[in-house]
């Protein structure tokens, strides 16, 4: 056992939307990321001869948890968050900072610009899967 810990921060994270040409392009200035996660329905399938009058669980469908990010917002023309939402369905990347891949297909369901203030100008984006995250070792 190693006295020193594999643990890391998530800096150098990325966001990444897929392009015409087959890669990806990162968003600018992403502050958080909360990658999509993994839940899965239960059905009860108890019947009258349950042993010891316990109840019986199966497992039901599964289902992909929405991505959440954060970020610096740039007022501008266009705006490429806005132009995805008006998309539809697209493939999305995140790029852990070890540079483990996760893709999906997915569409926005939320992108909001924050207040204006005397503060940083920020927008939060919500993207939900549309099907099953693909997990890929590092390029």
């Amino acid at each position: 056992m190693s006295d020193i810990t594999e643990a890391d921060i998530g800096h150098g994270a990325r966001l990444g939307l897929a392009t015409e040409g087959g890669g990806f392009e990162d968003l600018a200035m992403v502050t958080r990321i909360k990658p999509v996660g993994w839940t899965r329905d239960e059905e009860e399938g108890t019947h009258l001869q349950s042993p010891g009058r316990y109840k019986q669980f199966i497992p039901g469908l599964k289902e992909q948890t929405p991505c959440e990010a954060d970020l610096n917002w740039i007022p501008s023309v266009p705006d490429r968050l806005i132009a995805a939402f008006e998309a539809g369905l697209q493939t999305w990347q995140i790029t852990a900072p070890n540079g483990v891949r996760m893709q999906f297909p997915g569409f926005i369901t939320t992108y909001e610009p924050g207040e204006f203030s005397n503060g940083k100008m920020t927008a939060s984006v919500t993207i939900r899967p549309a099907g099953r995250a693909t997990i890929l070792e590092a390029e």
